[in-house]
């Protein structure tokens, strides 16, 4: 096989090892089909970690984890660690750490999904949000004056440079053009508020959109945007945003494709390492019990290799999380999918090889 990935492995807390051991099942199963060669590490970062050792995420490990080609993450978040310390230490120091500026996150409802839209079908729910991943309101700038008291102020500042915001600006362009689907970009912010940062979105958003005249340029304040992606998500191709709206939009998304069950995302480096998850989180009540839905971290590995450039195994594998969703599950939810954790990922091998079979 002439190409080999060394793929890093984070499986996280709770029900984030179950669901990441069959993403890699079917990683595996891609392998000799396609003609190349997955090398996994292990990393054991998370909850139970912290609360053995103290430690989050070493710099040592940083180091380590910026010479691999990816990065697959299965879920970060445990009861008896305080919200933040897990989010903060891992997930954003990653992010900031490996220059993981662009949060890439399809929202693509798959047959046999119920999705709360009244009318609307896979055909009506199919687009991507480009979300700017490192600056904004995350960088923590801001503090608090007489912390404490009546008179307390406290101050978060949004951060934009014009470095961040165009390196954004750029890959959702070119990223629309590779999709070549409507070929319609849409810049969501909050231009009649946030006269600064929104500025200087607006004013490269147009700069660089001269370089793409194939690509149709739109702009939507970010509260139409929620109503929108409700009432009519058909009108949308590529979004693309800042830090902070690109949270919020990405979370109603999921909820519109289906859930957090069926949704992934890619936090992004084109000129480094790269890391993939599953939006869902980990879960804890369902750790071990083999119930959990596993298509999300599946749909994570499939980004994965589509990022590395093997395209065809990860339509294949897409296509194969369609047909599962389309003529197996009876539900996306935890216990009530019909199959177990493990039956699932079967599904998406049986279909797959079916699939290769037939050439």
């Amino acid at each position: 096989m002439s190409k080999t990935y060394r793929i890093a492995v984070i499986p996280g807390d709770g029900t984030g090892p179950e669901v990441v051991e069959q993403a890699l099942r079917v990683v595996a199963a891609c392998q000799e089909p396609f003609g190349f060669r997955v090398e996994t590490e292990h990393y054991p970062f998370g909850g139970d970690r912290y609360l053995e050792t103290g430690e989050v995420l070493p710099d040592s490990a940083v180091e380590e984890l910026r010479s691999a080609h990816a990065i697959l993450l299965g879920a970060i978040g445990h009861p008896d660690v305080k919200p933040g310390i897990l989010e903060q230490g891992i997930l954003l120091k990653l992010r900031f750490a490996l220059d993981q500026y662009v949060n890439l996150r399809p929202v693509k409802l798959y047959p046999g999904v119920y999705t709360p839209i009244k009318d609307k079908g896979p055909d009506e729910i199919d687009f991507v949000v480009v979300r700017e991943n490192t600056e904004g309101l995350y960088v923590g700038s801001g503090g608090f004056l007489r912390k404490g008291t009546p008179d307390e102020v406290a101050v978060q500042e949004s951060v934009n440079t014009r470095k961040g915001v165009e390196r954004c600006l750029r890959f959702a362009y070119e990223y629309c053009q590779r999709r070549n689907k409507r070929k319609k970009l849409t810049l969501v912010g909050k231009t009649n508020v946030l006269t600064y940062a929104f500025d200087l979105w607006e004013r490269a958003f147009n700069e660089l959109g001269a370089a793409y005249p194939d690509v149709e340029r739109d702009y939507a304040h970010v509260d139409a945007t929620c109503m929108w992606m409700v009432k009519n998500p058909e009108w949308f191709d590529v979004l693309v945003t800042d830090n902070m709206f690109g949270d919020i939009i990405t979370d109603l998304g999921a909820m519109i494709q289906g859930g957090m069950g069926i949704a992934a995302g890619g936090n992004i480096n084109p000129e480094g390492v790269s890391m993939f998850e599953p939006i869902g989180g980990s879960a804890p009540k369902y750790t071990g019990k083999n119930v959990i839905n596993p298509l999300a971290a599946i749909c994570a590995a499939a980004m994965m290799l589509e990022h590395l450039g093997e395209h065809e195994a990860g339509a294949r594998i897409e296509r194969a999380v369609q047909w599962v969703t389309g003529s197996k599950l009876q539900s996306l939810a935890a216990g009530r999918m019909g199959y177990s954790t493990s039956e699932v990922g079967d599904l998406v091998l049986a279909h797959l090889a079916g699939e290769v079979g037939e050439g």
